[in-house]
Protein backbone atom coordinates (compact mmCIF):
# COMPACT_ATOMS: atom_id res chain seq x y z
CA UNK A 1 0.00 0.00 0.00
CA UNK A 2 2.80 2.20 1.27
CA UNK A 3 4.59 2.10 -2.30
CA UNK A 4 1.82 2.22 -3.97
CA UNK A 5 1.07 5.73 -2.43
CA UNK A 6 4.74 6.63 -3.33
CA UNK A 7 4.39 5.85 -7.25
CA UNK A 8 1.31 8.27 -6.87
CA UNK A 9 2.81 10.89 -5.33
CA UNK A 10 5.62 10.63 -8.07
CA UNK A 11 3.12 10.43 -10.54
CA UNK A 12 1.26 13.51 -9.45
CA UNK A 13 4.67 15.11 -9.02
CA UNK A 14 5.62 14.72 -12.37
CA UNK A 15 1.71 15.52 -13.80
CA UNK A 16 2.64 18.80 -11.68
CA UNK A 17 5.74 19.43 -13.26
CA UNK A 18 4.60 18.62 -16.30
CA UNK A 19 1.73 21.21 -16.38
CA UNK A 20 3.89 23.69 -14.75
CA UNK A 21 6.00 23.95 -17.70
CA UNK A 22 3.05 23.90 -20.26
CA UNK A 23 1.78 26.87 -18.74
CA UNK A 24 5.16 28.31 -18.48
CA UNK A 25 5.89 27.21 -21.60
CA UNK A 26 2.08 29.46 -23.11
CA UNK A 27 3.18 32.32 -21.36
CA UNK A 28 6.59 32.80 -22.86
CA UNK A 29 4.76 32.21 -25.78
CA UNK A 30 2.73 34.82 -25.11
CA UNK A 31 4.75 37.72 -24.23
CA UNK A 32 7.06 36.63 -27.56
CA UNK A 33 4.22 36.95 -29.37
CA UNK A 34 3.05 40.45 -28.09
CA UNK A 35 6.87 41.46 -27.96
CA UNK A 36 7.10 40.55 -31.38
CA UNK A 37 3.44 42.38 -32.34
CA UNK A 38 4.89 45.18 -30.62
CA UNK A 39 8.49 45.56 -32.60
CA UNK A 40 6.42 45.00 -35.60
CA UNK A 41 3.75 48.00 -35.11
CA UNK A 42 6.49 49.92 -34.20
CA UNK A 43 8.52 49.96 -37.28
CA UNK A 44 5.76 49.44 -40.28
CA UNK A 45 3.88 52.69 -41.38
CA UNK A 46 0.16 52.04 -40.12
CA UNK A 47 -2.08 53.71 -42.56
CA UNK A 48 -5.79 54.12 -41.84
CA UNK A 49 -8.04 55.37 -45.31
CA UNK A 50 -10.87 56.31 -43.52
CA UNK A 51 -11.91 58.61 -41.13
CA UNK A 52 -14.51 61.07 -40.65
CA UNK A 53 -14.51 64.43 -39.60
CA UNK A 54 -16.60 67.53 -38.15
CA UNK A 55 -15.52 70.43 -38.45
CA UNK A 56 -16.54 72.04 -34.98
CA UNK A 57 -13.47 69.61 -34.18
CA UNK A 58 -10.82 71.51 -35.91
CA UNK A 59 -11.32 75.07 -34.19
CA UNK A 60 -8.60 77.13 -32.36
CA UNK A 61 -10.44 76.17 -28.84
CA UNK A 62 -11.78 72.38 -29.92
CA UNK A 63 -9.26 70.38 -31.99
CA UNK A 64 -7.77 67.38 -32.33
CA UNK A 65 -4.79 68.33 -29.95
CA UNK A 66 -6.97 67.36 -26.98
CA UNK A 67 -8.22 64.30 -26.45
CA UNK A 68 -11.93 64.69 -26.97
CA UNK A 69 -14.74 62.16 -27.27
CA UNK A 70 -13.89 61.28 -30.73
CA UNK A 71 -12.53 57.95 -31.78
CA UNK A 72 -9.65 59.84 -33.46
CA UNK A 73 -7.44 62.57 -32.08
CA UNK A 74 -3.77 63.01 -32.59
CA UNK A 75 -3.53 62.00 -28.60
CA UNK A 76 -5.51 58.75 -29.46
CA UNK A 77 -3.35 58.24 -32.48
CA UNK A 78 0.10 58.30 -30.71
CA UNK A 79 -0.68 56.14 -28.34
CA UNK A 80 -2.03 53.69 -30.43
CA UNK A 81 0.97 54.59 -33.06
CA UNK A 82 -1.29 54.91 -35.84
CA UNK A 83 1.06 57.21 -38.14
CA UNK A 84 -1.44 58.05 -40.77
CA UNK A 85 -5.26 59.14 -41.16
CA UNK A 86 -7.11 60.14 -44.36
CA UNK A 87 -9.56 62.64 -42.88
CA UNK A 88 -12.74 62.93 -44.79
CA UNK A 89 -14.41 65.37 -46.84
CA UNK A 90 -17.67 64.32 -46.78
CA UNK A 91 -20.68 65.16 -47.95
CA UNK A 92 -24.59 63.59 -47.58
CA UNK A 93 -26.74 63.16 -50.80
CA UNK A 94 -29.40 65.76 -51.53
CA UNK A 95 -30.91 67.16 -54.41
CA UNK A 96 -29.46 67.14 -57.60
CA UNK A 97 -29.81 70.75 -58.51
CA UNK A 98 -28.02 73.83 -58.40
CA UNK A 99 -29.13 74.68 -54.86
CA UNK A 100 -28.11 71.03 -53.59
CA UNK A 101 -24.13 71.15 -55.53
CA UNK A 102 -24.19 74.78 -54.08
CA UNK A 103 -24.62 73.43 -50.57
CA UNK A 104 -22.18 70.41 -51.04
CA UNK A 105 -19.76 72.20 -52.66
CA UNK A 106 -19.71 74.31 -48.73
CA UNK A 107 -19.54 71.63 -47.44
CA UNK A 108 -17.02 69.97 -48.95
CA UNK A 109 -14.70 73.54 -48.65
CA UNK A 110 -15.05 73.93 -45.28
CA UNK A 111 -13.76 70.44 -44.13
CA UNK A 112 -10.60 71.46 -46.64
CA UNK A 113 -10.02 74.24 -44.96
CA UNK A 114 -10.38 72.43 -41.70
CA UNK A 115 -8.01 69.80 -42.40
CA UNK A 116 -5.47 72.34 -43.62
CA UNK A 117 -6.10 74.09 -40.42
CA UNK A 118 -4.95 71.58 -38.41
CA UNK A 119 -1.86 70.53 -40.36
CA UNK A 120 -0.85 74.28 -41.14
CA UNK A 121 -2.34 76.61 -37.79
CA UNK A 122 -3.45 74.31 -35.09
CA UNK A 123 -0.80 71.48 -34.61
CA UNK A 124 1.99 71.74 -37.92
CA UNK A 125 4.47 70.22 -35.79
CA UNK A 126 2.84 67.33 -34.94
CA UNK A 127 0.95 66.18 -38.23
CA UNK A 128 1.74 67.39 -41.39
CA UNK A 129 -0.68 67.10 -44.60
CA UNK A 130 0.92 64.47 -47.61
CA UNK A 131 0.47 65.13 -51.01
CA UNK A 132 2.29 62.42 -52.28
CA UNK A 133 3.06 58.69 -51.67
CA UNK A 134 7.33 59.88 -50.81
CA UNK A 135 5.64 62.44 -48.21
CA UNK A 136 3.89 60.13 -46.58
CA UNK A 137 7.46 58.04 -45.52
CA UNK A 138 9.44 61.60 -45.59
CA UNK A 139 6.68 62.92 -42.60
CA UNK A 140 6.78 59.88 -40.91
CA UNK A 141 10.47 59.34 -40.53
CA UNK A 142 10.51 62.80 -39.51
CA UNK A 143 8.61 61.97 -36.43
CA UNK A 144 5.01 63.71 -37.45
CA UNK A 145 1.55 62.04 -37.94
CA UNK A 146 0.60 62.01 -41.77
CA UNK A 147 -2.66 63.81 -42.72
CA UNK A 148 -4.34 62.76 -45.87
CA UNK A 149 -7.58 63.76 -47.57
CA UNK A 150 -10.08 61.56 -49.47
CA UNK A 151 -13.48 62.77 -50.44
CA UNK A 152 -17.02 60.94 -49.77
CA UNK A 153 -19.19 61.25 -52.36
CA UNK A 154 -18.75 63.10 -55.79
CA UNK A 155 -22.18 65.48 -55.07
CA UNK A 156 -19.98 68.35 -54.83
CA UNK A 157 -18.27 68.20 -58.12
CA UNK A 158 -21.93 69.51 -59.20
CA UNK A 159 -21.16 70.01 -63.05
CA UNK A 160 -18.07 71.88 -63.03
CA UNK A 161 -15.87 69.14 -64.01
CA UNK A 162 -13.37 71.73 -62.67
CA UNK A 163 -14.00 70.82 -59.24
CA UNK A 164 -11.81 67.43 -59.46
CA UNK A 165 -8.71 69.63 -60.11
CA UNK A 166 -9.53 71.92 -57.78
CA UNK A 167 -10.21 69.18 -54.77
CA UNK A 168 -7.24 67.55 -56.12
CA UNK A 169 -4.96 71.17 -55.44
CA UNK A 170 -6.14 71.45 -52.04
CA UNK A 171 -5.02 67.99 -51.16
CA UNK A 172 -8.20 65.17 -52.60
CA UNK A 173 -6.02 62.02 -53.22
CA UNK A 174 -8.86 59.90 -54.06
CA UNK A 175 -13.13 60.40 -54.24
CA UNK A 176 -15.71 58.12 -54.38
CA UNK A 177 -18.68 59.17 -57.03
CA UNK A 178 -21.82 58.62 -54.49
CA UNK A 179 -22.64 57.50 -50.91
CA UNK A 180 -26.50 56.74 -49.48
CA UNK A 181 -28.37 57.60 -52.61
CA UNK A 182 -27.71 58.06 -56.63
CA UNK A 183 -25.90 61.35 -57.37
CA UNK A 184 -25.48 63.26 -60.61
CA UNK A 185 -22.22 61.30 -61.28
CA UNK A 186 -23.00 57.53 -60.19
CA UNK A 187 -25.65 55.19 -58.87
CA UNK A 188 -25.20 53.87 -55.12
CA UNK A 189 -25.24 50.71 -53.64
CA UNK A 190 -28.36 51.47 -52.09
CA UNK A 191 -30.52 51.01 -55.34
CA UNK A 192 -29.99 47.14 -54.36
CA UNK A 193 -32.71 47.49 -52.14
CA UNK A 194 -35.84 47.93 -54.19
CA UNK A 195 -33.56 47.83 -57.76
CA UNK A 196 -34.17 51.12 -58.49
CA UNK A 197 -31.31 53.16 -60.59
CA UNK A 198 -30.47 56.36 -62.17
CA UNK A 199 -27.61 56.09 -64.64
CA UNK A 200 -27.79 52.55 -65.07
CA UNK A 201 -24.08 52.73 -63.76
CA UNK A 202 -22.11 55.98 -64.13
CA UNK A 203 -23.60 58.94 -66.15
CA UNK A 204 -21.76 60.76 -68.91
CA UNK A 205 -20.44 63.28 -66.48
CA UNK A 206 -19.38 60.92 -64.01
CA UNK A 207 -17.24 58.62 -67.24
CA UNK A 208 -15.72 62.13 -67.88
CA UNK A 209 -14.88 62.87 -64.04
CA UNK A 210 -13.05 59.27 -64.17
CA UNK A 211 -10.94 60.37 -66.69
CA UNK A 212 -10.24 64.03 -65.13
CA UNK A 213 -9.10 61.89 -61.65
CA UNK A 214 -6.38 59.59 -63.96
CA UNK A 215 -5.12 62.63 -65.47
CA UNK A 216 -4.17 64.77 -62.39
CA UNK A 217 -3.54 61.57 -59.63
CA UNK A 218 -6.40 61.24 -57.93
CA UNK A 219 -7.51 57.48 -57.31
CA UNK A 220 -10.76 55.95 -57.81
CA UNK A 221 -12.33 55.34 -54.80
CA UNK A 222 -15.29 52.60 -55.43
CA UNK A 223 -16.76 52.35 -51.82
CA UNK A 224 -20.59 53.17 -52.14
CA UNK A 225 -21.17 52.99 -55.33
CA UNK A 226 -23.50 50.19 -57.09
CA UNK A 227 -21.91 47.32 -58.40
CA UNK A 228 -22.31 48.09 -62.63
CA UNK A 229 -20.65 51.78 -61.50
CA UNK A 230 -18.29 49.77 -59.77
CA UNK A 231 -17.19 47.52 -63.28
CA UNK A 232 -17.19 50.63 -65.16
CA UNK A 233 -15.24 52.59 -63.32
CA UNK A 234 -12.73 49.52 -63.19
CA UNK A 235 -13.11 49.58 -67.29
CA UNK A 236 -12.84 53.22 -67.71
CA UNK A 237 -9.47 54.02 -65.60
CA UNK A 238 -6.16 53.86 -66.94
CA UNK A 239 -4.76 53.61 -63.01
CA UNK A 240 -5.21 51.14 -60.27
CA UNK A 241 -8.44 51.78 -57.98
CA UNK A 242 -9.22 51.48 -54.11
CA UNK A 243 -12.30 50.37 -52.25
CA UNK A 244 -11.36 52.85 -49.23
CA UNK A 245 -13.65 51.11 -46.78
CA UNK A 246 -15.42 47.91 -47.60
CA UNK A 247 -14.92 44.24 -46.67
CA UNK A 248 -16.14 40.63 -48.11
CA UNK A 249 -19.33 39.57 -49.19
CA UNK A 250 -18.78 36.51 -48.78
CA UNK A 251 -17.95 36.42 -45.35
CA UNK A 252 -20.99 39.15 -44.43
CA UNK A 253 -23.70 39.72 -46.79
CA UNK A 254 -23.86 43.43 -47.03
CA UNK A 255 -24.31 45.51 -49.99
CA UNK A 256 -21.40 48.24 -49.02
CA UNK A 257 -19.22 44.61 -49.04
CA UNK A 258 -17.37 43.33 -52.23
CA UNK A 259 -18.46 39.87 -53.56
CA UNK A 260 -16.08 37.83 -55.48
CA UNK A 261 -16.34 38.90 -59.07
CA UNK A 262 -15.97 42.18 -57.93
CA UNK A 263 -12.73 41.51 -56.10
CA UNK A 264 -11.71 39.75 -58.94
CA UNK A 265 -11.93 42.56 -61.13
CA UNK A 266 -10.03 44.54 -58.42
CA UNK A 267 -7.14 42.02 -58.61
CA UNK A 268 -6.55 42.50 -62.39
CA UNK A 269 -6.92 46.14 -62.11
CA UNK A 270 -3.99 46.07 -59.54
CA UNK A 271 -6.14 48.25 -57.17
CA UNK A 272 -6.76 47.27 -53.05
CA UNK A 273 -9.24 46.62 -51.11
CA UNK A 274 -8.99 48.47 -47.26
CA UNK A 275 -10.87 46.36 -45.55
CA UNK A 276 -13.05 48.19 -42.87
CA UNK A 277 -13.73 47.58 -39.35
CA UNK A 278 -17.74 48.34 -39.49
CA UNK A 279 -18.99 46.47 -36.76
CA UNK A 280 -22.40 45.97 -39.20
CA UNK A 281 -20.10 45.02 -42.31
CA UNK A 282 -17.96 42.37 -40.32
CA UNK A 283 -20.58 40.68 -39.07
CA UNK A 284 -24.47 42.09 -39.46
CA UNK A 285 -26.21 39.04 -37.78
CA UNK A 286 -23.63 39.80 -34.59
CA UNK A 287 -24.04 43.55 -34.85
CA UNK A 288 -27.53 43.42 -34.84
CA UNK A 289 -28.17 40.99 -31.71
CA UNK A 290 -25.70 43.18 -29.48
CA UNK A 291 -26.39 46.19 -30.96
CA UNK A 292 -30.31 45.51 -29.94
CA UNK A 293 -28.79 44.76 -26.32
CA UNK A 294 -26.65 47.49 -26.27
CA UNK A 295 -28.85 49.98 -27.24
CA UNK A 296 -31.59 49.27 -24.60
CA UNK A 297 -29.17 49.47 -22.27
CA UNK A 298 -28.22 53.00 -23.34
CA UNK A 299 -32.26 53.76 -24.00
CA UNK A 300 -32.40 53.27 -19.60
CA UNK A 301 -29.09 55.18 -19.28
CA UNK A 302 -30.56 58.04 -21.51
CA UNK A 303 -33.39 58.01 -19.87
CA UNK A 304 -32.30 58.44 -16.56
CA UNK A 305 -29.98 61.12 -17.97
CA UNK A 306 -32.34 63.12 -19.38
CA UNK A 307 -30.78 62.80 -23.00
CA UNK A 308 -32.61 62.06 -26.40
CA UNK A 309 -31.38 59.06 -27.80
CA UNK A 310 -31.90 58.90 -31.76
CA UNK A 311 -31.10 55.79 -33.46
CA UNK A 312 -28.29 56.44 -36.45
CA UNK A 313 -30.80 57.11 -39.61
CA UNK A 314 -33.09 59.56 -37.77
CA UNK A 315 -30.08 61.44 -37.31
CA UNK A 316 -29.13 61.92 -40.50
CA UNK A 317 -32.08 63.28 -41.49
CA UNK A 318 -31.45 66.27 -39.06
CA UNK A 319 -30.70 70.03 -40.59
CA UNK A 320 -26.86 70.02 -40.93
CA UNK A 321 -26.46 72.01 -37.83
CA UNK A 322 -29.12 70.27 -35.96
CA UNK A 323 -26.86 66.99 -36.61
CA UNK A 324 -23.87 68.04 -35.41
CA UNK A 325 -25.28 69.67 -32.47
CA UNK A 326 -26.87 66.01 -31.66
CA UNK A 327 -23.40 64.31 -32.35
CA UNK A 328 -21.68 66.36 -30.06
CA UNK A 329 -23.77 65.53 -27.25
CA UNK A 330 -24.19 62.14 -27.80
CA UNK A 331 -20.39 62.21 -27.83
CA UNK A 332 -20.82 63.69 -24.64
CA UNK A 333 -23.32 60.92 -23.34
CA UNK A 334 -21.55 58.05 -24.85
CA UNK A 335 -18.61 59.18 -22.40
CA UNK A 336 -20.02 59.76 -19.55
CA UNK A 337 -21.42 55.84 -19.37
CA UNK A 338 -18.11 55.07 -21.21
CA UNK A 339 -17.62 52.14 -18.21
CA UNK A 340 -21.01 50.49 -18.45
CA UNK A 341 -20.94 50.21 -22.16
CA UNK A 342 -17.07 49.17 -21.57
CA UNK A 343 -18.89 46.12 -18.86
CA UNK A 344 -21.70 45.52 -20.58
CA UNK A 345 -18.86 44.59 -24.22
CA UNK A 346 -17.39 42.29 -21.75
CA UNK A 347 -20.34 40.00 -20.74
CA UNK A 348 -22.00 40.30 -24.43
CA UNK A 349 -20.66 39.13 -27.97
CA UNK A 350 -19.64 42.04 -29.29
CA UNK A 351 -17.99 42.10 -33.31
CA UNK A 352 -14.45 42.09 -31.91
CA UNK A 353 -11.08 42.39 -33.98
CA UNK A 354 -11.02 38.90 -34.38
CA UNK A 355 -14.12 39.07 -36.86
CA UNK A 356 -12.26 41.83 -38.88
CA UNK A 357 -9.28 39.89 -39.30
CA UNK A 358 -11.17 37.31 -40.51
CA UNK A 359 -11.99 39.33 -43.84
CA UNK A 360 -8.19 40.31 -44.30
CA UNK A 361 -7.73 36.54 -44.13
CA UNK A 362 -10.54 35.72 -46.81
CA UNK A 363 -9.26 38.79 -49.06
CA UNK A 364 -5.89 37.56 -48.77
CA UNK A 365 -6.25 34.18 -49.51
CA UNK A 366 -9.18 35.27 -52.65
CA UNK A 367 -7.00 38.12 -54.39
CA UNK A 368 -3.35 37.77 -52.71
CA UNK A 369 -2.06 39.96 -50.01
CA UNK A 370 -0.99 42.65 -52.02
CA UNK A 371 -4.41 43.76 -52.73
CA UNK A 372 -5.52 44.19 -49.12
CA UNK A 373 -5.42 47.10 -46.69
CA UNK A 374 -7.34 48.52 -43.49
CA UNK A 375 -9.54 51.08 -42.73
CA UNK A 376 -11.75 52.07 -39.49
CA UNK A 377 -14.17 54.24 -40.69
CA UNK A 378 -14.02 55.76 -37.54
CA UNK A 379 -16.39 58.90 -36.36
CA UNK A 380 -18.62 57.87 -39.32
CA UNK A 381 -19.98 54.64 -37.62
CA UNK A 382 -16.92 52.37 -37.65
CA UNK A 383 -15.06 50.72 -34.70
CA UNK A 384 -15.31 46.98 -33.49
CA UNK A 385 -14.86 45.85 -30.13
CA UNK A 386 -10.35 45.97 -29.54
CA UNK A 387 -10.36 48.36 -32.49
CA UNK A 388 -12.83 51.42 -31.23
CA UNK A 389 -10.63 54.40 -31.26
CA UNK A 390 -6.97 55.29 -32.86
CA UNK A 391 -5.27 54.22 -29.35
CA UNK A 392 -6.30 50.78 -30.14
CA UNK A 393 -4.96 50.44 -32.87
CA UNK A 394 -1.97 47.89 -31.37
CA UNK A 395 -4.54 45.25 -31.25
CA UNK A 396 -5.20 44.90 -35.31
CA UNK A 397 -0.99 44.32 -35.75
CA UNK A 398 -1.17 41.69 -32.90
CA UNK A 399 -4.06 39.56 -34.45
CA UNK A 400 -2.21 39.34 -37.27
CA UNK A 401 0.71 38.11 -35.86
CA UNK A 402 -0.80 35.79 -33.99
CA UNK A 403 -2.22 34.31 -37.33
CA UNK A 404 1.16 34.11 -38.66
CA UNK A 405 1.40 37.17 -40.88
CA UNK A 406 4.68 37.70 -40.86
CA UNK A 407 6.34 41.34 -40.63
CA UNK A 408 6.79 42.26 -44.26
CA UNK A 409 2.84 41.28 -44.99
CA UNK A 410 1.84 42.87 -42.45
CA UNK A 411 3.77 46.23 -43.57
CA UNK A 412 1.94 45.83 -46.43
CA UNK A 413 -1.36 45.87 -44.71
CA UNK A 414 -0.94 48.39 -43.06
CA UNK A 415 0.07 50.73 -45.64
CA UNK A 416 2.72 49.05 -48.15
CA UNK A 417 -0.03 48.54 -50.46
CA UNK A 418 -1.81 51.57 -50.40
CA UNK A 419 0.88 53.46 -51.01
CA UNK A 420 2.15 51.49 -54.12
CA UNK A 421 -1.28 51.71 -55.82
CA UNK A 422 -1.03 55.72 -54.70
CA UNK A 423 2.65 55.83 -56.82
CA UNK A 424 1.36 53.59 -60.06
CA UNK A 425 -1.73 56.38 -59.83
CA UNK A 426 0.88 59.39 -60.10
CA UNK A 427 3.32 57.79 -62.34
CA UNK A 428 -0.16 57.11 -64.62
CA UNK A 429 -1.12 60.85 -64.31
CA UNK A 430 2.60 62.26 -65.38
CA UNK A 431 2.52 60.13 -68.25
CA UNK A 432 -1.42 61.19 -69.22
CA UNK A 433 -0.17 65.02 -68.76
CA UNK A 434 2.73 64.35 -70.81
CA UNK A 435 0.32 63.15 -73.67
CA UNK A 436 -1.54 66.50 -73.18
CA UNK A 437 1.21 68.39 -73.33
Amino acid sequence: MRKTLLYLTAAMAVVSCKNQNENTAQAASTVDTLALAKAIHEKVITIDTHCDINVNNFTDSINYTQDLHTQITLPKMEEGQLDVAWFIVYTGQEELNEVGYTNAYANAMSKFEAIHKLAEEIAPEDIELAYTAEDVRRITTEGKKVAMIGIENGYPVGTDITNVKKFYDLGGRYMSLAHQGHSQLSDSNTGEADSTWLHNGLSDLGKEVIKEMNKYGMMVDISHPSKEAIKQMIELSKAPVIASHSSARAVCDHSRNLDDEQLGWIKENGGVVQTVAFSNYVDTEKHQKFNTALQEMMAEKAEAAGFNLMDRSEARQLPAEERNAYYAAYNEFKASIQSDIDSFSKVADPVDVSDFVDHIDYLVEKIGLEHVGISSDFDGGGGIYGWNDASETFNVTLELVKRGYTEEQIKMLWGGNLLRVMEEVEKVAQELQQQDS
